[in-house]
């Protein structure tokens, strides 16, 4: 199911959430609203940190992860990173990546199987990269951009590309990632559709001001809303004994 949300009066959700399938990462400061939107759909599922990264706020951009693993810059706190070592499964490698371009979330762009990165990412973290998150890494660019983490939303389903990425390269990066893409914008017509919403397989939160065909496509591409979250970890266990309302908490 997409969504729409506003972190203060800011409509880049992308900024200030990292969300996979198996953990969420979220600001905060930000309003009760803002948080209960996440809670209502993710609350039963996966674990939702409130944190800051560096002592900021824009953990969204500072971060890159799926449900293997998670890339924080070299400037995280070791309070933050024992908050988010309790906070997420055990199951997820938690990383400190020291590298140039620090704002990871605007230069990585992954799901569980594939990252695409800025194509002068250092050779060393390109290799944390694919150990952490345990994923195939290629150098790509979005449209002539390089900041594929800012210009791209991608997950398992699917990908939302900037709307200026010509035919070729959608098919070029199709093929590469193996899921289908679509040209378009959030946001009343933004072209930094990574930093303007969140996705991962069965939810997208994007900013109040997208409009209604804009957020038709994102649950098009991404195929939301056709059931139950898929391949969540810890999942399966609850869903035996409890299966009914969790699926009919999607609905």
């Amino acid at each position: 199911m997409a969504m729409r949300a506003t972190f203060e009066n800011s409509q880049e959700i992308g900024v200030f959430a990292t969300l996979t399938n198996s953990y969420c990462l979220l600001a905060l400061g930000a309003s009760q609203s803002f948080y209960s939107i996440f809670e209502a759909e993710l609350a039963d599922l996966i674990p939702i940190a409130q944190c800051t990264i560096a002592g900021t706020r824009i953990v969204g951009r500072l971060t890159a992860g799926n449900k293997n693993g998670l890339l924080v810059p070299t400037s995280t706190t070791d309070q933050e990173l024992q908050h988010l070592r309790n906070t997420l499964p055990e199951s997820v490698k938690i990383q400190r990546i020291e590298e140039r371009l620090s704002a990871l979330g605007n230069v990585i762009c992954c799901n569980d199987h594939v990252a695409l990165v800025h194509p002068d990412l250092e050779r060393e973290t390109e290799e944390i990269v694919a150990d952490t998150l345990g994923v195939e890494v290629f150098r790509q660019t979005i449209a002539s951009n390089v900041l594929t983490g800012s210009y791209m939303a991608l997950s398992n389903q699917g990908g939302l590309v900037h709307p200026k990425t010509s035919i070729q390269d959608q098919d070029e990066l199709s093929s590469l990632l193996q899921v289908p893409l679509v040209a378009g914008s959030v946001n009343r017509g933004s072209s930094v559709v990574g930093a303007g919403m969140v996705v991962n397989d069965w939810m997208a939160v994007t900013g109040m001001d997208t409009t209604a065909t804009e957020l038709s496509v994102v649950e098009s591409v991404f195929r939301l809303g056709e059931g139950a979250p898929p391949g969540v970890d810890g999942l399966d266990q609850r869903m035996k004994g409890n299966k009914e309302s969790i699926v009919e908490s999607f609905y």
